[in-house]
């Protein structure tokens, strides 16, 4: 892949977490940069070596002197970051946030690394992060503008700021995941409910005749995949969704029921793995 700014030099980047997110990126064609990186579990530390990214003996030295930082923390840990590490930055240091997460938890986090002296910024990954360098981002907050051309430069390719405002990336995101990650579960259901009753072939083929972008079938086969290998994972970003909803005035009746069944899936594969 070209780089996506040739013009500006590789950035000195960190990373906060080295999840999939992380490894994929950083493994991904394309990837540039001087990056170091810090996560909390000595077992991803290692496989931060492993795939050539410097760690520091402890955050402070892994973060102290970059300016630059992705954030890529599981979702429940995104705010927590921002507090636990914010104090260690550099003075005017660009914070990406990229953590699924609700407008208002990335507004408090914000707040946590401007009253620290950093720049925060709200990037939404849009797609699974397979895609490595060619997913597309969301960056929004009175910084975004600064952070895009970094993002670029680190090899980034499908970078869009969509707003001055913290939170308004994410918003896009956590509202579009209502129906992604809802109609993955709704298919579920339904699939459960088919085969409850002796009729899937049937109900199946009644779905078919409506739309035939793809056979329902192979639809819900790979919906229930996705939502036993990344359950847990969505759940934790559907709970996100509910209070972005919830923060809206809607009321996420679909939203919850979506947590629990993609939650679900997640535990019964994790226990069919260990039996």
């Amino acid at each position: 892949m070209p780089d996506s700014n040739p013009s500006l030099p590789a950035p000195r980047v960190a990373l906060v977490g080295f999840g999939e997110a992380g490894e994929t990126f950083v493994r991904a064609p394309g990837w540039r940069g001087e990056t170091r990186g810090w996560d909390v579990l000595p077992e991803r530390r290692a496989a931060m070596a492993q795939a050539g990214v410097e760690t520091g003996d402890d955050a402070a030295s892994a973060l102290g002197d970059r300016a630059f930082i992705l954030s890529l923390v599981t979702a429940d840990q995104a705010l927590a970051a921002a507090r636990d590490y914010a104090p260690l930055l550099p003075e005017g240091a660009l914070w990406c946030d990229m953590n699924s997460v609700a407008p208002d938890t990335k507004r408090e986090a914000a707040s946590v690394i401007e009253r620290a002296g950093g720049r925060y910024i709200d990037v939404a990954v849009m797609a699974p992060v397979d895609k490595g360098m060619a997913v597309p981002l969301l960056v929004s907050g009175p910084h975004a503008m600064a952070a895009q051309p970094l993002l670029e430069a680190l090899g980034f390719s499908n970078v869009r700021v969509v707003g001055d405002e913290v939170g308004r990336a994410s918003a896009i995101k956590m509202i579009r995941s209502v129906m992604v990650k809802g109609f993955e579960a709704l298919s579920s259901e339904c699939a459960a409910a088919a085969e409850a009753a002796g009729v899937f072939d049937e109900v199946m083929a009644s779905l078919d005749a409506s739309e035939k972008a793809a056979p329902w079938a192979e639809k819900i086969a790979y919906n229930r995949e996705r939502m036993a290998k990344h359950g847990f994972r969505r759940a934790a970003e559907m709970e996100e969704s509910a209070k972005t909803l919830q923060g809206l005035g809607v009321e996420p009746v679909m939203t919850r029921g979506t947590i629990r069944l993609q939650r679900e899936a997640a535990e019964k594969s994790k226990r069919n793995e260990g039996a």
